[in-house]
């Protein structure tokens, strides 16, 4: 059965558990978060290139000019329209493992070439730039990775990127950053990838840090010339977006303030618990993330976590992302951007089935 992203078609198709610590978006807006949106609501407007005042807004939020930004349908969205917009058949390209499924399937259903290189639970998931070196070919076009790290957390380092933006430049290539997480980091300062160099391209949305997954709000930060073919292989997708989600996504970008305090607040005590949890159980190995709302524990002594995922759905109605949808079937990922009652009831729960597993 055709499943180019078999994360995604679990995701969307998956049972729903009473206690839901797979689903990766920050717990949801609503209207009482953001009362002006009721009156920015339009049904038409202009909108061909993007909504002029959210594309203003974002180029704002980083310092770019206007011509930098493309809008797309959320960070999926961006995502492939730049492996749209810049591969061919035959080209190669270099995507992290343990990585996030739809990077891979959008690269490949450009007829690229998929090369990976590790992020090693042995080196804390740091990103390594001699294992981007050791992966070059002459036919890379692109390097794809997150930041943060999906699934671990874990934000790469200056030094690395640097390096790597430097390994491409060389080769002729450019870096594709997905960084969808980065601003759930609450980082001071949080400076985009694509404003280092313009080798650099950079994906993101008010998704995981903001709530606000029901616009789709979705940019693509890159030179004028990438930013430029992007919009034109848009045409050819999905030729524009949906005028009032655009519209209310200026609106959010005026209160991002406030939308980032909600954010900090719900992520500090999750966050917190969360790791309470996992420092105390002695059955899991992991690496701290960063921040943001993501984990990636291992079950100690096992191959394969999929059993004890299952037996948490089918026993104690919680569910978690399955390793094997990222690579790294040892592990199960856990997400602690929701409610805090949810958050703790699973954790809770992950605990009592824990300790029937020893």
């Amino acid at each position: 059965m055709f499943s180019p992203a078999p994360y995604m078609e679990w995701a969307k198709t998956r049972t729903r558990a009473a206690w839901d610590l797979s689903g990766s978006n920050l717990l949801g807006c609503t209207l009482d978060d953001l009362p002006e949106a009721r009156d920015a609501l339009e049904l038409t407007g202009s909108n061909d290139e993007g909504y002029a005042p959210l594309v203003e807004a974002i180029a704002r939020r980083y310092g770019v000019m206007a011509n930098r930004i493309a809008l797309a349908n959320g960070t999926s969205g961006a995502n492939f329209l730049v492996c749209a917009a810049l591969l061919a058949p035959g080209d190669d390209v270099l995507v992290e493992r343990p990585g996030y499924d739809p990077l891979l399937a959008a690269s490949g259903m450009m007829g690229a070439n998929i090369v990976r290189f590790e992020r090693r639970f042995e080196d804390r998931y740091a990103l390594d730039p001699d294992a981007v070196r050791a992966t070059l070919t002459p036919r890379t076009r692109l390097i794809i990775l997150t930041n943060t790290h999906n699934p671990t957390g874990v934000l790469a380092s200056d030094e690395a990127l640097e390096a790597v933006g430097r390994l491409a430049a060389t080769a002729g290539a450019h870096v594709l950053v997905d960084e969808v997480y980065l601003e759930a980091t609450l980082q001071p300062n949080v400076t985009p990838a694509a404003v280092r160099s313009e080798v650099f391209i950079t994906t993101n949305s008010l998704t995981k840090a903001y709530g606000l997954s029901g616009l789709r709000c979705g940019w693509v930060l890159a030179s004028p010339a990438i930013a430029h073919r992007i919009r034109r292989t848009r045409d050819a997708v999905d030729g524009t977006g949906v005028f009032p989600a655009e519209k209310i996504a200026a609106v959010a970008f005026a209160h991002l303030d406030r939308l980032a305090a909600r954010a900090r607040r719900l992520l500090e005590r999750n966050g917190a618990a969360t790791r309470a949890f996992l420092e105390n159980r002695h059955e899991l190995e992991w690496v701290a993330p960063t921040g943001g709302s993501i984990v990636f524990p291992r079950l100690r002594g096992s191959t394969d976590a999929e059993p004890f995922v299952n037996r948490l759905l089918a026993e104690y109605q919680t569910s978690v992302a399955p390793g094997r949808f990222f690579e790294a079937p040892a592990h199960f990922r856990i997400a602690f951007g929701g409610k805090p009652e949810t958050v703790a009831g699973g954790l809770a729960r992950i605990g009592r089935a824990l300790d029937l597993t020893a």
